[in-house]
């Protein structure tokens, strides 16, 4: 028979993420399925708990019982021992009561509890979703310019006051800094463990110490090319452990390179010391974050931020919301979609209120279950591949699963005037901890010629971007090109033409999801190929049309 608390998990644990399939934190949806695990395993816990101090209990009163006896027997042995009950009951307890305070003493109570975490081990998360949650963190940190201080309090833009948040400790921002260090980014390692350090100069209790974060701390500046504040970490940290090994020849280092340092300025003349002052700051300016693979990092950043490029009043001027019949097409002559012009080249247009809140919760539904991480097309091979680029959960939906899908893809064929038979299968994505998918093109380049060959339909044409939650903070679709951004409003769906009517591709279109700070982003998308539009968009061979 199951131990109690055992078939509760076992119930849980059918509706759990397998395994094979883990990246927990590309996913606050599925990362919600964590949450009922952990209560059900606290619930074990405290099953365990009572067990103990039942068991306890037991004991201490058996204790109490004889300390009373053996205090007034001990008095008078001879006289105590005189009466023959006395005698017998002693008699007993040694041979046979004692023995089964042994067995109960020995008794482990933690069966059920062990029983019920190593079934649920198998769905915790693993290092490497440690280590992507992590650098989310510090993604969050560098593109919405957040200190340490903000993220361990949990003081983030957007957060509901509501919403329960547990601070950082000292060991969670050793944590952080310790998986920078092992990036050799010092940069992210020196910031947290700063925090860590500050935290505990604070009086917050810890099982790291101070010792070992000061020698982080020590190693990571020298890395950056600060010698005087390195040497003064590691003179701190020589007060706590003058025997330190390590810190004992860093110091010895430090102070020999100094020393040179000085001699070489002292030695030279006025041009070689502006030279070097020159040098100095260009090196304080270039400290930060690692080189950088993405040209348009700070464009993009800035963009996440709301610092994007205004339209001036004219351009403005000619953006308008209007009510949308297209073309007066007999659903929507009597119920006309709502229609805004968010940006004007490209064209970027906003549909509102194109999903109802129940149809929303049915797509996700049928998403859920199927959630795995999100993949890009790799442009050598031209196969599906994950990156690290890309931190969300994807779900492929067909039409013929469920009548909702099949009317969400008819509705976005009635509203843009394009085929949709033709196109990919709805898909369904969930953004994980500062889940984002840095810029790219939906369309294949000339780079690209097997891109989309073996779906046989041509490029993608055209993007409809369906947005399924609100999103408290962060999480803006931006086109790094032109310098729009447009912000999660549920129900609503932007689209764009990737291709001008003369099917080259529009570069202007390159796009990005911003990571997610606050908030639970679901989207669902429908990429509309070339095949079946030749009659619906003219090809011709003006670019400007």
């Amino acid at each position: 028979m199951a131990p109690r608390g055992v078939w509760c998990v076992l119930l849980t644990c059918l509706f759990c993420t397998s395994s094979a399939d883990k990246d927990f934190f590309t996913s606050i949806g599925q990362m919600t399925d964590l949450l009922y695990t952990e209560k059900d395993l606290v619930t074990s816990l405290k099953d365990y708990i009572r067990a103990e101090e039942s068991k306890l209990e037991q004991v201490k009163k058996w204790a109490q019982k004889l300390d009373v006896l053996s205090a007034t027997a001990t008095q008078d042995p001879e006289g105590f021992l005189g009466h023959p009950v006395n005698a017998f009951k002693l008699m007993k307890r040694l041979n046979t009561e004692w023995g089964e305070l042994e067995s109960l003493v020995l008794k482990d109570m933690s069966d059920g509890f062990i029983s019920n975490l190593t079934i649920q081990r198998q769905y915790f998360p693993n290092d490497d979703d440690q280590t992507g949650a992590a650098k989310a963190l510090m993604r969050l940190q560098d593109t919405y310019r957040l200190d340490t201080q903000t993220i361990s309090t949990g003081e983030l833009p957007g957060t509901n006051t509501d919403v329960t948040m547990s601070p950082m400790t000292v060991e969670d921002c050793f944590e952080l800094g310790k998986i920078a260090y092992s990036d050799a980014d010092y940069y992210h390692t020196e910031l947290w463990m700063e925090q860590a350090l500050k935290q505990l100069d604070g009086g917050e209790e810890s099982t790291v110490d101070m010792v070992t974060i000061l020698d982080y701390l020590s190693y990571s500046i020298y890395q950056q090319g600060e010698l005087e504040r390195a040497l003064d970490y590691t003179k701190r940290l020589l007060k706590l452990d003058s025997a330190h090994q390590r810190a004992n020849g860093n110091l010895k280092y430090f102070e020999y390179q100094l020393a040179k340092q000085k001699k070489v300025e002292a030695e030279e003349g006025l041009k070689e010391k502006e030279k070097r002052e020159r040098e100095k700051r260009e090196a304080s300016e270039k400290k930060g974050r690692p080189a950088d693979y993405l040209p348009e990092r700070r464009k993009y950043e800035q963009l996440c931020r709301g610092e994007g490029i205004k339209m001036t009043p004219r351009r403005q001027s000619r953006m308008f919301c209007r009510y949308f019949d297209n073309n007066r097409h007999p659903l929507y002559v009597l119920g006309p979609v709502k229609q805004e012009d968010e940006w004007d080249r490209p064209r970027i247009i906003r549909y509102h209120d194109v999903l109802s809140n129940s149809e929303i919760e049915k797509v996700k539904e049928l998403a859920k279950p199927r959630l795995r991480r999100a993949t890009v097309h790799d442009p050598q091979t031209g196969k599906l591949t994950t990156a690290h680029y890309r931190v969300s959960k994807s779900a492929w939906l067909t039409a013929y699963e469920d009548p909702v899908v099949d009317k969400i893809n008819q509705r976005i064929e009635d509203i843009t005037g394009l085929n949709v038979k033709t196109a990919e299968e709805l898909q369904v994505a969930n953004y994980g901890v500062g889940g984002q998918y840095e810029p790219h093109f939906d369309f294949g380049r000339k780079d690209e010629p097997d891109a989309f060959k073996e779906l046989g339909t041509g490029n993608r044409i055209a993007t409809w971007l369906i947005y399924m939650s609100d999103v408290p903070s962060g999480g803006a679709t931006v086109f790094t090109d032109v310098g729009a951004a447009v912000w999660p409003k549920k129900g609503s769906a932007v689209f764009w033409y990737n291709l001008f009517a003369s099917g080259e591709g529009d570069y202007s279109t390159r796009h990005a999801a911003c990571p997610v700070l606050v908030g639970n982003k679901w989207v669902s998308n429908k990429w509309i190929h070339e095949r079946g539009q030749e009659f619906r968009r003219r090809c011709t061979l003006d670019e400007s049309d």
